[in-house]
């Protein structure tokens, strides 16, 4: 055997102090992972803590919020009611005037040709003269005294 140095034992040393010193770098990792998530836990306390107390005033607004959509929902319900009985008035109210106006015109168009008639018999009476003629000249009347029993006047011979 050779009484030369062992070079094993030295490298046995080297990797142990290695794997030491990568072993103290994790820890160190860690220990800052630690540290920083128990910053993050406090500051979450913090947020929780805040969200708790504003939770009270949120929760009252959105209830005075849904009671609002709940009073116009409602609202809305009944206008949607109103608005189709104002719909049927108004279409019945439309029927009736239509047939108030096919009642009424036939009438009244038979008062007008009435009072007309009436009138150009008045006229006829009262002038003794008869329509106007399609020349806009007015024809005289025959008096009955110049129509003999015979429909001919005695100077038209």
């Amino acid at each position: 055997m050779s009484s030369g140095f062992n070079w094993a034992i030295i490298l046995d040393i080297g990797v142990g102090v290695g794997v030491l010193l990568i072993g103290i770098g994790i820890f160190i990792v860690c220990s800052s992972l630690a540290k920083t998530f128990a910053r993050l836990n406090g500051t979450l306390d913090e947020v929780d803590r805040q969200i708790g107390a504003l939770s009270v005033p949120v929760v009252t607004t959105l209830e005075h919020v849904g009671g609002i959509a709940d009073t116009a929902d409602a609202t809305v319900a009944r206008l949607g009611a109103v608005v189709g009985t104002l719909e049927g008035v108004a279409g019945t109210v439309g029927n009736t005037a239509k047939l108030a106006t096919e009642a009424v015109t036939p009438g009244l168009v038979n008062l007008g040709a009435t009072l007309s008639g009436v009138t150009a018999g008045l006229r006829r009476l009262v002038t003794g003269r008869r329509t106007a003629a399609a020349d806009g000249a007015v024809t005289p009347s025959v008096a009955p005294s110049d129509v003999s029993p015979a429909g001919v006047t005695p100077s038209g011979v």
